[in-house]
C-alpha cells in the first residue's frame, strides 16, 4: 500500500511540475528534463508513469475537462424545469474562471496546442460533442415539458456552448473587465428569452 501511495504521489508531483513548466515556458520549450527537475524525480520515474511529454499534457487536459464535467453534472441534476437548470449552469463559468485564475497560460496553451496537434484537437473536440448531446437532450426535455419552444435542439446546444466558451475566454483574458458571474447569468437569461415558450 505504501509503495502504491508513493507511486501516486510521484505521479502527482510530475503532473504539478509539468503544469507549472508548461504555464511558464510553454509546451514546446519544456522538456522532460525540466519537468523531472521541477518534480524532483528521475527520468526513469517519469517514464515509469508516462510514456511521453504529450501523455502528461493530455492527462492535464483530461483533469481540466473532468472538472468541468463534474460541475455540469452537479448543476444538471438540480431540481426544477429546464430553464431553471440552464440558469443554474451559468455558475459553471465562475467555477472554471476561479480554477483558471493562476493557470491562465496552461489553459491558453491547451487551445493553441490543439490547433497544431491532431491528437490534442481530438481530445478537446470529444467533450464538445458530448456537451452538445447533453444540452440538446436538455432542450428536447424542455420542449417536451412545455417550457421551451420547438427549435432544432442541436443548434440550440451549439449556441449554449458558444456562449459558455465565449464567456470563458473573455473571463480568462480579462478577469477584471466585468463581473463575469453576473455577465454569465445575464447571458443565459438573454438566451433563455429566445428559447422559452411564450
Amino acid at each position: 500500500m505504501k509503495q502504491q501511495q508513493r507511486a501516486q504521489e510521484t505521479r502527482s508531483r510530475i503532473l504539478e511540475a509539468a503544469e507549472e513548466r508548461f504555464a511558464l515556458e510553454g509546451y514546446d520549450v519544456t522538456g522532460v528534463a525540466e519537468i523531472c527537475q521541477a518534480a524532483g524525480v528521475s527520468k526513469g520515474a517519469f517514464y515509469h508513469h508516462f510514456s511521453s511529454k504529450q501523455e502528461v499534457y493530455l492527462e492535464l487536459l483530461n483533469v481540466w475537462l473532468e472538472e468541468m464535467d463534474k460541475q455540469l453534472l452537479v448543476l444538471g441534476k438540480a431540481t426544477g424545469n429546464v430553464p431553471g437548470r440552464l440558469l443554474s449552469m451559468s455558475k459553471v463559468v465562475r467555477v472554471v474562471l476561479h480554477a483558471a485564475e493562476e493557470q491562465l497560460p496552461i489553459y491558453l496553451e491547451f487551445w493553441t496546442r490543439a490547433m497544431r496537434d491532431p491528437q490534442i484537437l481530438r481530445e478537446m473536440t470529444e467533450p464538445f460533442q458530448r456537451y452538445g448531446e447533453y444540452f440538446a437532450g436538455m432542450i428536447e426535455e424542455g420542449i417536451s415539458e412545455g417550457t421551451l419552444r420547438s427549435i432544432d435542439a442541436e443548434v440550440g446546444a451549439r449556441v449554449i456552448i458558444s456562449l459558455a466558451v465565449g464567456l470563458l475566454f473573455q473571463g480568462i483574458l480579462d478577469p477584471e473587465g466585468a463581473d463575469w458571474d453576473q455577465v454569465s447569468k445575464q447571458g443565459v437569461q438573454i438566451l433563455l428569452e429566445g428559447l422559452m415558450k411564450r
